[in-house]
């Protein structure tokens, strides 16, 4: 028992100095804590960039994903359907579902003519010339579908298996679960070229994983990422600088323990310091042979932007980097949402992108890579058959995307839509089975890929999705 007039003996100046100096660490850490960018990490004393083994072996060590924001219309690029240009104008004979806007018009023709492809003989209209050459190593997917109608709804649903909000993105599902090759840059690369969809920084974010993993986004230019010009004179004064940090951050460990935020932060502060090589080594591209660079159209105005990313795109892929995608070109209009002028902003859409693409494929399997590298092509959803004004209206019942490399089985077709392009009727695929596809193709069975967060073991398909095997080689 304790008298009640007992009183703590108070602190000496030699012990409060003692124990405040581990304290100067940990204010200096203060600021990084706090940014979004960095985040827990459960196994202290361990990168959280560091790669880690798969489930199985991988087809794929890499994504690249080319996400085409707005939803490019699946009848008028790489689902062609005769009936649209026989009852063109006519009203259509099918049951109507309920739109973005329920502004229904007649049956609307594609305006561009289809060519069979390579030796597979796959169509793909004149809006695509040089990825058609591409086809024999790609599976066009023609069923897609959606359970949103809306842009930043489906764009959530796309990156995160979840139309709201605050759900890890598969980009970072994949560093989550694999790691990265790569120590001097992120594992999660966001490519801007311009427009950032509907849904905002949200669809690359962490959620609920460790901050680590979310995307890092890199402008267009030379310059993609913000303050990273060294302040310090020299680099020996800012390794001096780190060291000291390091010191301090474990005398603070020895005193308080374990501090998985601190040790984050301290992981992430060194990564920015590696990356101050490293990213104007990768943007560097007069490493890059004059007919590389016109392969990617990087010399023409209309798409020098869009190639330069690509480049970017597979010099990303070289040097490990798990997960990139890349964001649609500016363009002065709406992407690929065509609710009106369809045949005018999808011919510029295309063309922005279409040399880009193919020189990207091509490239990469030049180079003996593209065996290892996913490529993933598409919107959030599709286009109606329908006619609004001259456009078409959002259409979540039945879209194209295409997979190549990485394991996927060329020159296939997956699926189909009805005879107006409307409805997936045919070994339908949804988003959830879209990404435990590309998981499996990078190693991981996305039913063992979870998270325990709030009293559940959560992961990117939820308590859906089932591997399309049919395009797996």
């Amino acid at each position: 028992m304790h008298c009640g007039r007992f009183q703590p003996r108070p602190m000496t100046r030699r012990s409060m100095l003692a124990q405040s100096a581990n304290g100067f660490g940990a204010l200096a850490l203060a600021s990084l804590c706090q940014d979004r960018a960095f985040g827990l990490e459960p196994a202290v004393g361990h990168s959280p960039f560091e790669a880690k083994p798969s489930h199985f072996p991988a087809k794929a060590k890499s994504v690249i994903f080319l996400f085409m924001d707005g939803g490019p219309s699946q009848m008028d690029t790489f689902d062609p359907k005769p009936r649209l240009t026989k009852e063109n104008g006519q009203p259509i004979k099918a049951k109507v579902e309920p739109t973005q806007f329920n502004n229904i018009g007649n049956v609307l023709g594609s305006p561009w003519q289809f060519n069979q492809y390579g030796q597979s003989g796959i169509p793909v209209s004149d809006l695509f010339p040089n990825v058609a050459t591409c086809v024999d190593d790609m599976a066009i997917i023609r069923s897609m579908v959606s359970e949103f109608p809306e842009h930043t709804n489906a764009n959530y649903f796309m990156h995160s298996g979840h139309g709201q909000q605050g759900r890890p993105s598969m980009g970072a599902w994949a560093t989550y679960g694999l790691g990265s090759e790569c120590q001097n840059l992120p594992g999660f690369v966001v490519l801007n070229s311009g427009m950032i969809p509907p849904g905002g920084m949200d669809c690359f974010a962490s959620g609920f994983l460790p901050a680590t993993y979310q995307g890092s986004m890199f402008q267009k230019g030379d310059s993609p990422i913000a303050d990273l010009t060294r302040l310090e004179p020299t680099v020996e004064i800012q390794s001096r600088k780190l060291a000291l940090l390091r010191k301090l951050d474990g005398g603070l460990i020895e005193r308080i323990g374990p501090e998985d935020k601190v040790e984050s932060a301290i992981a992430n502060y060194e990564l920015a310091f590696r990356m101050q090589s490293a990213v104007p080594d990768l943007m560097n591209m007069q490493t890059e042979t004059a007919a590389t660079q016109a392969q990617y159209g990087i010399n023409e105005p209309d798409t020098a932007l869009f190639g330069q990313q690509c480049l970017v795109a597979r010099r990303l892929v070289e040097r490990g980097v798990r997960f990139i995608e890349l964001l649609c070109p500016n363009l002065g209009f709406d992407r690929w949402d065509q609710h009106a002028n369809l045949k005018a902003g999808h011919e510029k859409n295309a063309k922005a992108v279409d040399k880009p693409i193919a020189g990207l494929i091509k490239d990469l399997k030049a180079r003996g890579m593209l065996e290892s590298t996913l490529i993933v092509w598409g919107g959030e959803f599709g286009r109606t058959p329908m006619a609004q004004g001259d456009g078409r209206d959002h259409n979540p019942f039945g879209f194209t995307m295409w997979m190549c490399g990485g394991g996927i089985k060329g020159g296939t077709i997956h699926g189909a839509t009805d005879e107006y392009g409307y409805h997936a009727v045919e070994n339908k695929c949804e988003i959830h089975d879209l990404h435990a596809t590309m998981l499996h193709l990078m190693g991981m069975d996305h039913k063992r890929l979870t998270y325990r967060f709030s009293g559940r073991d959560m992961r990117l398909t939820d308590v859906f999705g089932e591997v399309v095997h049919d395009i797996i080689a």
